[in-house]
């Protein structure tokens, strides 16, 4: 591929992340391959080798944030962390990890707190969960291991502090190692509750 190839192509590629980053904004979705999709069909991009990958995806969501949405976005991250750092006093006992967006700063308004409990008994969560008079839904997460396979995990989904929580259940040895993440290909980033808390103090 020539220099000036190359260029087109980055070109398409940043245009087609900004504009996904655009209608994951505006429209609420999470699923970056579905923004991605829709931005590509909006702007007639109909060659998918020019799709940006979740790594431009999240940069260019970051940005936009920054650019457009600056005061409102950083009150909306203390919100959404201030709500993290009291489920996760709540559920102490089981270790608690806060991850994902409103971690990473590109959380928006239709984004679930996400955080990662260690417990050989999911039931225990359940339990903490109704002895504090708090309604949930269980639900189920695949996600990719250092294993190099997909792994199933239970969670349980509660309102608290007017947010949406989002607590996924791994075994206690799962603490040592974090699953892979969909952005980056690494483990994922956790944070336990001092550094949320240090977060939220900067």
């Amino acid at each position: 591929m020539g220099r000036k190839a190359e260029s087109t192509h980055y070109r398409a590629r940043m245009m087609l992340a900004q504009e996904a980053a655009r209608i994951i904004v505006e429209h609420g979705i999470d699923d970056y391959r579905a923004a991605k999709i829709k931005a590509a069909e909006r702007l007639g991009f109909a060659n998918r080798g020019s799709l940006p990958d979740n790594g431009e995806i999240e940069q260019a969501l970051s940005a936009h944030w920054q650019l457009f949405y600056a005061d409102s976005h950083s009150g909306l991250l203390q919100k959404l962390r201030s709500a993290a750092l009291s489920a996760m006093d709540l559920l102490s006992v089981f270790e608690p990890r806060l991850v994902g967006p409103v971690l990473n700063g590109t959380a928006g308004t239709h984004s679930a707190v996400n955080l990662h409990v260690f417990s050989d008994s999911v039931e225990q969560v359940a339990d903490r969960l109704r002895r504090n008079q708090i309604s949930s839904k269980l639900y189920e997460r695949r996600l990719n291991s250092r294993r190099g396979r997909t792994e199933t995990y239970a969670g349980y989904r509660f309102m608290h502090q007017d947010a949406s929580i989002e607590a996924t259940v791994f075994p206690f040895d799962g603490l040592r190692q974090a699953p892979i993440s969909s952005i980056d290909g690494k483990p994922m980033r956790r944070a336990d509750a001092r550094t949320v808390r240090a977060i939220l103090a900067e």
